[in-house]
């Protein structure tokens, strides 16, 4: 039985692992966050890369450390019930729901949008995305091979894209980062802001999802052994946080010194666009182009095949993996062509209820050597996390969505919940959840049921 992997082998599973989570969003919101952060750009990144590349990595830690083979698994001590739930709400969100619409509509709104007239963009991007979902299908069928695909060849050839655009932009700078003020939550609180903007990103939900394609890969490779996954699965995540670390930050940079030259935009996608037509003009748009369609391809295919992969397990006598393939795919197909405000719009609701959520179940696990994987001290935990999480949810909606009675539970939350007004109103009644839990595992002598 092999214990280790080689440097080579860690290199290729990290190389995977940024391959899946590095797509639609990851390229626009640091880039968006830069341009409304201003002077402020360097703290609200540090709020940023903690829960959109901290937070993903411990995701990935925490599934190997509890010894879960799923999501489903990380989710069992609370109930099954409730683990059947938030697994199904969790992969449509970062499924067939949101994501893998999203990286349709970010690849064609960055790099199809600017060779196409106004007139003709719903027709463009009805064809688009019909051919983009036709070549993650064909990749996502084959899911045995997402390793040398996303892995060997798409992510290389990303970084090494990618990397032009980002060297234009430190040896010529646009601008300086102190020229420019901060807007809007930035100004009072840009460490909190940019701990809600990498939310946006949805890879610490993915984190969970994407464990089972890591884990399942590092056991293909030879080791087999739960603690050596666990081990070689931190040491291939150092390669892939080390990656997306350095990229958010310079996107941001990106973005912070991109008013020296073009104008503000309310996404980061049209921020890219202008950005990479100042330094290279027409070439600057196919580079765009041919970066932003790698990366949300490489991403989708990660989706479509863990969603996939997660509902032919949890529903086996059901459907087959091939026929969840294609029902995803057909239905992002459809979302996708609402359009891209429209997506972040109505995903941000949800993120905001399950990221509390997500966030405590991933501690939970990473305790679970300790704590046993104790069942009250998860079922406390995370009902007083739902909760404060419900509130969060409440708030985020549209305004058109907010009646009276929404507005005045919101209201209420502000004035009883700590940290509510910053997006962590979940943190007190989630540590007080977990204390409880403690406290009654204690007093029945650590003898209450255990998963």
């Amino acid at each position: 039985m092999k214990k280790k992997l080689s440097f080579n082998q860690n290199l290729l599973i990290g190389s995977l692992l940024f391959g899946l989570f590095f797509g639609a969003g990851n390229l626009i919101f640091p880039v968006q966050m830069g341009q409304q952060a201003g002077n402020h750009t360097l703290i609200a990144t540090i709020g940023f890369l903690i829960t959109g590349v901290g937070l993903p990595i411990l995701g990935i830690i925490a599934s190997a450390l509890s010894r879960s083979e799923s999501l489903f698994d990380m989710a069992r001590p609370v109930g099954t019930k409730y683990s059947t739930i938030f697994t199904c709400l969790l992969y449509l969100t970062i499924g067939p729901l949101f994501a893998i619409p999203r990286t349709a509509t970010v690849a064609f709104e960055v790099g199809i949008h600017p060779f196409i007239s106004d007139e003709n963009l719903k027709l463009g991007l009805i064809i688009f995305s019909l051919i983009f979902f036709a070549i993650t299908i064909y990749f996502s069928l084959k899911p045995g091979q997402i390793l040398d695909w996303v892995g060997k060849f798409l992510t290389p050839t990303f970084i090494v894209l990618l990397s032009i655009l980002l060297i234009a932009t430190f040896v010529s700078p646009m601008g300086h980062v102190s020229d420019y003020a901060a807007q809007g939550n930035y100004v009072a609180k840009p460490l909190f802001t940019g701990l809600l903007d990498g939310y946006n990103t949805m890879d610490a939900l993915a984190s969970v999802a994407f464990a089972i394609i890591i884990i399942s890969n590092i056991q293909k490779l030879g080791v087999t052994d739960p603690r050596s996954i666990a081990v070689e699965t931190t040491k291939s995540g150092l390669v892939s946080v080390a990656g997306m670390a350095i990229i958010y930050a310079s996107l941001a940079y990106m973005g912070a010194t991109s008013l020296g030259s073009v104008s503000r935009a309310d996404n980061g996608g049209s921020i890219l666009s202008m950005v990479s037509n100042h330094y290279f003009g027409f070439v600057g748009k196919v580079l765009l182009a041919a970066i932003v369609i790698v990366a949300c391809v490489k991403t989708a295919i990660g989706l479509i095949t863990s969603c996939s992969e997660m509902f032919s397990e949890m529903f086996p006598k059901s459907i087959s993996y091939k026929k969840y393939a294609i029902a995803f795919t057909l239905f992002s197909f459809v979302i996708a062509n609402f359009g891209l405000s429209n997506l972040i719009k109505f995903s941000i609701p949800v993120l905001m209820f399950l990221y509390p959520l997500v966030i405590t179940l991933i501690l939970l696990s990473i305790l679970a050597p300790f704590i046993k994987k104790q069942s009250d001290v998860y079922k406390w935990t995370t009902g007083l996390t739902i909760i404060a999480a419900v509130f969060d949810f409440l708030k985020a909606l549209p305004e058109s969505l907010q009646g009276s009675v929404v507005t005045n539970i919101v209201s209420f939350a502000a004035k009883y919940l700590p940290g509510f007004n910053y997006g962590f109103g979940w943190i007190l009644p989630a540590l007080c959840g977990f204390i409880i839990g403690l406290i009654i595992w204690g007093v029945r002598g650590n003898k209450s049921t255990t998963v």
